[in-house]
């Protein structure tokens, strides 16, 4: 039997970000990961012989200075080129979107460009007062201090600084959908679009779908670069930025264990000591920190005794359905997108003619069913990666929303039907791709669950959705990384503030840890 003072379930960017600010502080820290390579959503692998994937995420939108010079990330891995946003429709020539969420753009009016660009403002603005909660632990409903009075305080004089009108639209758009916003602000149904795509992507929400908006906002609370709106790769990868997350934790004294699959946390009279895993080894510590979604860690890991009834239920009615597939391709050469300039072809391009288009894409997905004409996010990795595929040939990643996980025809069938409605809709852009694929592959919900260990297959570990965020992330009695077990507490996606590369969930929990120690 091993002793630490803390043990960390789960080795993906936020356990790793959990373990290494715990064990800077002087705590023994340990990180069990079950899978023989730690990194999480970080973690590539091979689809087709020499020709390798990402993970799940494409693109860093969302990593927290914090955590990157906790973790004393490399500059080339914490910030990097920003990649541009190209816009494809078939029907015209492309948008392209440069900088930070469109700082400047081509292919469109300039009348709408400045359009866009009062939008793009607006809504960075307006993300900005929810960004400050997002930073900071949920305040008790019931005992809220100091802190979070002057972070309330702070966000409303942010708002009558910008003079009451705006105050009133904030309050207005909070809840809207974003297909009304984009309405009100847009003419060119490109830039619709995009918005609508950016707004719910990765949520099971359409565009005319009420709070469709929040979605937007989240993505917007993130920066790349230092620059909200801001995205990019790493140099060498996502999965470069999963080593060196490892090599962080490593270098700050924590413990790595991979292949060590927890199987059940110790626990009595409602309190921790430590793990049992699957191969029989127990492990003690005072502190559990699970880093793995919370229907794992209550439903899985926990006896059921050891909780209430109650608690076990909202464990349980937590959304987290995942609706986006993901196509790897192994093509013999990289593909030629009409219209789109070379320098453009290492940033995303985005599938989408219309918000009615996003909108009749997302409508099949609730009743199981597939989109004929998917939207979708393409990217070409090996063309900034090369060692992604052999000499001369190429990768390309595309993120498919509003995929069902319960496909009521099963994904026996399904997998087939989705790839070729992809390829024909690659072919229109691209012509001739449909001919250079060597091998083909699609990640359903259900294979990135098994894959990755998510329930649901749901990279955010649960909706990001208005009643699952703040005080109800993952449940209002789990919302501040504590649980009703003492010593057990919370840091995967999701927890507070919810998904993205951006390591908060783990470092605000490692700080409410540590918090608590010194009362």
């Amino acid at each position: 039997m091993t002793s630490f003072d803390a043990i960390v379930i789960g080795g993906g960017h936020n356990g790793l970000t959990a373990a290494t600010a715990l064990s800077r502080s002087g705590r023994k820290v340990v990180v069990l990961e079950a899978h023989q390579e730690a990194g999480g959503a970080l973690r590539g692998d091979t689809f087709h012989p020499g020709f390798r994937a990402n993970g799940p995420g494409q693109i860093i939108n969302r990593l927290d200075p914090d955590v990157a010079k906790l973790m004393a990330l490399p500059a080339n891995l914490a910030g990097g080129r920003e990649l541009p946003t190209t816009l494809l429709s078939g029907a015209e020539a492309p948008v392209i979107l440069e900088g930070a969420y469109g700082d400047r753009i081509s292919g469109v009016s300039p009348e709408e460009a400045e359009r866009f660009r009062t939008l793009r403002d607006k809504l960075i603005f307006q993300a900005g007062i929810l960004r400050r909660f997002l930073k900071r632990t949920p305040p008790p409903l019931e005992k809220i201090g100091m802190g979070d009075l002057t972070a309330l305080g702070t966000a409303g004089l942010a708002l009558l600084f910008k003079g009451r009108e705006e105050g009133r639209d904030f309050l207005r758009m909070l809840l809207m959908n974003v297909a009304d916003v984009a309405d009100e602000y847009l003419t060119d149904d490109r830039l619709k679009a995009l918005v609508a795509f950016d707004a719910t992507l990765g949520i099971q929400l359409g565009p005319r779908s009420p709070t469709s908006l929040l979605g937007l906002y989240y993505r917007l609370t993130g920066e790349a670069n230092g620059r909200i709106g801001g995205q990019f790769v790493p140099e060498g990868g996502m999965a470069a930025l999963g080593e060196a997350f490892v090599a962080g934790a490593l270098k700050a004294g924590v413990t790595l264990r991979t292949g060590a699959a927890v199987g059940r946390i110790l626990a009595d009279r409602g309190v921790v000591s430590g793990v049992v895993l699957e191969s029989g080894e127990t492990l003690t510590a005072p502190i559990i920190v699970s880093a793995v979604h919370p229907k794992t860690t209550f439903l899985a890991l926990v006896d059921a005794t050891e909780i209430g009834t109650g608690f076990r239920r909202a464990i349980g009615n937590i959304r987290s359905m995942g609706n986006v597939a993901r196509l790897d391709l192994a093509l013999d050469a990289p593909p030629n997108f009409t219209g789109v300039p070379e320098d453009a072809l290492t940033g995303r391009l985005v599938i989408g003619r219309s918000m009615q288009h996003v909108e009749t894409a997302f409508n099949p997905s609730k009743y199981g069913e597939l989109p004929a004409d998917p939207v979708m996010e393409v990217m070409l990795p090996s063309l900034s990666q090369p060692s992604l595929a052999p000499s001369g040939a190429a990768t390309l990643s595309a993120l498919i929303p509003f995929v069902p996980y319960a496909l009521k025809e099963g994904w026996e069938s399904g997998r087939d039907r989705l790839r070729n409605a992809a390829l024909a809709v690659l072919e229109r852009h691209a012509p001739g791709t449909g001919r250079s694929v060597q091998a083909a592959r699609v990640l359903a919900p259900p294979d990135i669950e098994a894959a990755y260990r998510m329930p649901g297959g749901h990279w955010h570990h649960g909706e990001l959705q208005a009643d699952q965020l703040l005080v109800n992330r993952p449940v209002h009695a789990a919302s501040r990384f504590s649980t009703p077990l003492e010593g057990l507490f919370l840091a995967s996606a999701g927890a507070h503030p919810g998904g993205g590369i951006s390591g908060l969930p783990g470092l605000l929990a490692a700080r409410q840890i540590l918090a608590g120690e010194k009362r």
